[in-house]
């Protein structure tokens, strides 16, 4: 650290040196934790600075303070700034719960996007259509001794979930307790029977919807297709074109979309990374483009061995007339994309951390670039979080035949432990053009690589070539997402097609929005309205935030003399709250990213109210420094 105040005795410093290492009880070879900054370990007695020739009263430093004022050693934090931020995010974990050793206060971990609500109502009916599938398996084969059922069958099987869903529509009486069991029943049921009314609507066949629910939720069979079940598809189909396309799914041939359905995002991102590898349309040394900031997955991903890619990025820089950001993508950024060397652009939009969409402006220059300059960049957009901006479309709906798009349940339902998702890819797209247009030595590589799948490799598509590396081509007959998540995979999205009115996605959008407004007016800030605004997470930059509460030279010294991550770590130690750090998103590197998802509105209004007393006991040890004329 640069030259430090002089008012205080020397001490040991807050944080180990990059050799004191150590192992916990349940991670090997972590950071030790740094001492902690609690008012119990500090001094007894405040320090006292000396006054400056033109003060007439001594600076007194606080516990807290001291403990910022002491921390003259930048060794720790630069010891896990190598570290992911997901992985920085435990160790801080680990400091809360140490920090909060007898005291009052109460962990409160805003650092990962865990949601904590959960649509009930979709999980309710998959719970009483696993009821009906047994009732299903029994009349096949039954043999209650010892709990054996048979395999359920498609002949009238629509008509006898409608006898059952009548049945358990109807059906009152009894206790308080299981009258209030009977109208969540009577709930699910009435919404299953809605889902048939919905199919009818559709012109689908109803004995096959139902027979590949009974299957699916009874798992008694692999799935089939691999990529993704018959009705699931048709399903998410619709749901996507609702939620990402403005309700209107692309003409042929962009529509409707081949989907994969994968163990969540993450999975979907190895497998869309995989196989581009896999089948040349990206090779070590090839230029990708990044719009961050972004989901720290993607900025590793592409310098792993494996890929060895060149990156560049595109960066939300823009910002209104007082320095705040309004995150979206200045002309010269976009104009990188330009450059027909750049083979692949990946971005999460909205965007994740600072959770904006892409205004129309920017979705337009990006589709002239497209179309016009660079007709074979091939697109990966990360749609998680669309659902929670009002009007969202997706660049799958913009330049269908450049883009995969990988859209998770997760947040939206509360369903991360579910681990469901699906990418979409139009019929017609770039990938599988490309494939054709390979040089005849790769051509042979892939029809090598693929000929277990069929004779004519040349006519598998690009989203089963996925379905074949995912599980390494040889097990591609075991491949696919389990039959009962696809199941719930279904319910989620009829749950959203039936809701007409748009009740649940209003209260969704409505409780993040109070979550974000407590957050910032707890920090003395009253943010904009913003229709392009998720706000599933907030980002807050703690220099521009500096320079706006206290002054320039303010945020100078703190930027000079303080590593980014102290703030992070101290937050924990002290506080007990865990936020993640915004350089590891390649947001400003003096920021963090508050999740907005998996706390209450209290939380956030003492999650601020410490933010803006941390950033104020900073602002103290300053004036103190500036008082007794140490470095400014």
């Amino acid at each position: 650290m640069a030259t430090q105040p002089s008012t205080t005795a020397p001490s040991t410093p807050s944080a180990p040196s990059n050799a004191a290492q150590g192992t916990t009880s349940d991670q090997t070879a972590q950071p030790t934790l740094p001492a902690q900054g609690n008012a119990t370990e500090s001094a007894t007695m405040p320090v006292v600075a000396p006054a400056a020739a033109n003060m007439s009263q001594p600076m007194i430093l606080n516990p807290q303070e001291l403990q910022i004022e002491r921390n003259g050693e930048r060794s720790y934090e630069q010891s896990i700034g190598k570290m992911s931020p997901f992985e920085r995010k435990n160790l801080l974990m680990q400091f809360a719960r140490k920090g909060d050793e007898g005291t009052t206060h109460a962990l409160l971990n805003a650092g990962r996007g865990n949601p904590n609500w959960v649509a009930t109502l979709p999980r309710e009916a998959f719970f009483l259509l696993g009821l009906f599938a047994m009732t299903e398996s029994r009349s096949t084969l039954n043999e209650p001794g010892i709990s054996l059922g048979g395999m359920p069958s498609q002949r009238g099987c629509a008509e006898r979930f409608r006898m059952f869903l009548h049945h358990h529509a109807a059906h009152t009486g009894g206790s308080e307790h299981e009258n209030n069991l009977n109208d969540e029943t009577q709930r699910a049921a009435r919404f299953l029977e809605s889902c048939l009314q919905y199919a009818h609507g559709r012109g689908w066949d109803a004995d096959a919807l139902v027979h590949e629910w009974t299957e699916g939720i009874t798992g008694c069979l692999y799935p089939m297709p691999e990529r993704i079940l018959d009705y699931t598809q048709r399903i998410v189909n619709d749901y996507l074109s609702t939620q990402l396309c403005g309700g209107r799914e692309p003409d042929a041939p962009y529509g409707p979309f081949d989907l994969f359905a994968t163990e969540g995002g993450t999975a979907a991102m190895c497998y869309i990374f995989y196989c581009l590898k896999s089948n040349f349309l990206i090779q070590p040394g090839d230029t990708m483009a990044l719009m961050t900031p972004i989901f720290t997955p993607y900025l590793e991903i592409p310098h792993l061995d494996d890929y060895g890619l060149n990156v560049i990025n595109v960066n939300a820089s823009t910002t209104d007339g007082d320095g705040t950001h309004t995150w979206q993508y200045p002309d010269e950024e976009l104009e990188k994309l330009a450059d027909p060397k750049v083979k692949l652009l990946c971005l999460v939009n909205p965007s994740n951390p600072p959770s904006y969409a892409m205004c129309e402006d920017d979705r337009a220059k990006l589709i002239n670039i497209v179309h016009n300059i660079n007709p074979n960049l091939m697109i990966i957009t990360d749609d998680v979080y669309g659902t929670f901006v009002p009007g969202y479309h997706s660049i799958l709906h913009d330049l269908p035949y450049n883009t995969i798009s990988l859209y998770s349940f997760s947040k939206y339902f509360g369903a991360t432990g579910w681990r469901l998702a699906v990418t979409a890819t139009a019929p017609r797209n770039v990938f599988d053009e490309l494939i054709a247009a390979l040089p005849e030595d790769k051509k042979s590589v892939l029809a090598a690589r693929y000929s277990s799948l069929g004779p004519d490799v040349s006519a598998i598509k690009f989203c089963d070539r996925m379905v074949a590396d995912s599980r390494l081509v040889a097990l591609n007959g075991t491949a696919g997402l389990s039959t009962p998540q696809q199941v719930q995979m279904s319910l989620f999205a009829l749950s959203s097609l039936l809701d007409t009115h748009g009740v649940y996605q209003t209260k969704m959008q409505q409780l993040i929005t109070d979550r974000y407004d407590a957050l910032w007016e707890s920090m003395d800030i009253k943010p904009d309205p913003d229709p392009l605004r998720a706000g599933y997470y907030a980002v807050i930059d703690l220099g521009l935030w500096a320079r706006q509460r206290v002054g320039e030279d303010f945020a100078q010294w703190l930027q000079q003399h303080y590593d980014p991550l102290d703030f992070v770590v101290r937050l924990a130690q002290d506080t007990g709250i865990v936020l993640m750090d915004g350089g590891g998103f390649d947001a400003p590197e003096w920021s963090v990213r508050v999740s907005l998802a998996n706390l209450y509105i209290d939380d956030y209004e003492t999650i601020g109210t410490h933010l803006t007393a941390m950033m104020d006991e900073y602002a103290a040890v300053w004036k103190a420094s500036v008082a007794s004329g140490g470095n400014q």
